[in-house]
């Protein structure tokens, strides 16, 4: 068994500091993710860009890896148009793909030693899904030309916690604490005094400095919600996490007049709307 990892055990000063050390550090994945990735390996000549997507696609991370790579090949002066990992994946290539990432660093093998952490982003993990289920339902209802984006956007949202998770895991512990203990506090707040810093603000720096698509960057800023598309993004990461263990959260009915607000049907029929979203997985 490899030697435990060693994480970040104290709070950096501040963004530029988080954003020097995520922009160098290593991402894991899933295992399943690395798992398949070697399998796809061995039969590299019958592979195609759709074949990789199907798995890519399932984990965030694996997601985040490749759309940070692609857009680092970028000319500075160059378009961020690739908004879908398959068209990621066409503009590398799979061989130049399969050179590039080799047998991949896993979470599992990285918090071996951090079962309560694993388990923490493994919840969050599922969250991201659920929330890009109802980014997708959500855009589609209205018809939006940038679905694909959007939900996007919604499974990536919290992609700053998965780091903290994977690099820090005592602080994000410590924050999730803090929340069980007072579910009134603000994660905002939390984020502040844990880790110097709000993740939202982590989130959009890296988003920046990895030249990922300019849509994807654009819809994922929160301090735009009057945008329908932004809002469709906070909307659907809201409700996956106050509904995560249930539908009897105290915040669900404000979510339910919101999402019904942007939907422009009744809160009724937003409700059955969400519900049958949610029974679809």
């Amino acid at each position: 068994m490899p030697a435990p990892h060693v994480h970040l055990t104290d709070p950096l000063s501040g963004l530029a500091a988080w954003l020097s050390y995520f922009r160098s550090a290593e991402i894991p994945v899933l295992a399943e993710t690395a798992e398949a990735l070697e399998a796809l390996r061995v039969h590299e000549d019958d592979v195609d860009a759709s074949m990789l997507s199907s798995v890519i696609q399932n984990d965030p991370l694996m997601t985040l890896k490749l759309l940070a790579h692609v857009g680092s090949k970028r000319r500075p002066d160059a378009a961020t148009g690739t908004e879908t990992i398959t068209s990621a994946l066409v503009m590398m290539g799979i061989s130049p793909f399969f050179q590039h990432f080799g047998a991949q660093p896993t979470v599992e093998d990285r918090l071996q030693d951090q079962p309560l952490a694993l388990e923490g982003l493994l919840d969050l993990l599922k969250r991201a899904e659920r929330a890009r289920l109802f980014a997708l339902g959500f855009a589609v209802h209205r018809a939006d030309l940038d679905a694909g984006a959007i939900q996007l956007a919604a499974f990536l949202h919290d992609f700053a916690e998965m780091l903290l998770w994977c690099h820090a895991p005592a602080l994000a512990l410590k924050m999730s604490e803090a929340q069980r203990v007072d579910p009134t506090l603000r994660s905002a707040s939390i984020q502040r005094s844990v880790l110097n810093i709000e993740l939202d603000d982590l989130r959009q720096a890296l988003m920046q400095d990895w030249r990922l698509p300019e849509l994807l960057v654009h819809i994922s800023d929160g301090k735009h919600p009057d945008q329908p598309s932004v809002r469709n993004v906070l909307l659907a990461v809201r409700l996956a996490r106050h509904t995560m263990l249930g539908w009897d959260n105290a915040a669900l009915p404000d979510d339910i007049d919101d999402i019904a607000s942007l939907l422009n049907v009744s809160p009724r029929i937003a409700l059955a709307f969400v519900h049958k979203i949610d029974q679809s997985e």
